[in-house]
């Protein structure tokens, strides 16, 4: 049975190894494959080790199945005046897709933003993501090149671009909720 609770300090290394096999799977050609082979574990657990340790204006949503990390859903709240929180990352297990989490776990995100609206950034050769979103009423809106990871330009192939997707009435996803329970 998937569970969903706020993730801890404690929770750090699985977030940041989930984190890395996901990026691994879908960033791939846009990320150097030394930087997601070789950097990206050293990288990701310093990152969500400083995340998890602070949490302020920040909420991690984690699924669990059987005591197992199978998913997460990270927000900054108001992260941009215009769009207002940021889902900065959502991943879920690769063979546990397509099952609702990803959906539920976006709907918890977004049930925590209050009087704003929500958006997140997604790859433009992530075509599955994508769908994903616009599924759920995401709308397409600029493009933009990806920021290296840590500020490294070696750290991409060349200038991959990324979409903003964004819901400016966050409720939208809250009501797939009940569609997930159900």
């Amino acid at each position: 049975m998937t569970t969903f609770r706020v993730a801890g300090a404690e929770d750090a290394a699985a977030v940041a190894e989930l984190h890395g096999d996901s990026w691994r799977r879908h960033y791939r050609g846009a990320y150097a494959d030394a930087f997601l082979d070789d950097e990206s574990p050293e990288y990701l657990g310093a990152m969500w080790a400083r995340r998890l340790a602070a949490r302020e204006g920040t909420r991690t949503t984690v699924a669990e199945d059987d005591g197992q990390l199978i998913g997460l859903a990270h927000v900054v709240f108001d992260a941009d005046p215009k769009y207002g929180a940021l889902v900065d990352n959502l991943h879920v297990r690769a063979p546990l897709k397509r099952q609702g989490i990803g959906t539920r776990l976006l709907a918890l995100t977004a049930e925590h933003v209050r009087d704003t609206g929500i958006f997140l950034w997604v790859l433009e050769q992530n075509t599955a993501a994508q769908a994903f979103y616009e599924a759920r009423c995401g709308i397409r809106g600029d493009r933009k090149d990806v920021p290296p990871p840590g500020g490294d330009p070696r750290r991409l192939n060349g200038q991959p671009a990324c979409f903003r997707y964004y819901w400016p009435d966050p409720a939208i996803l809250t009501d797939s909720i009940s569609a997930y329970d159900a």
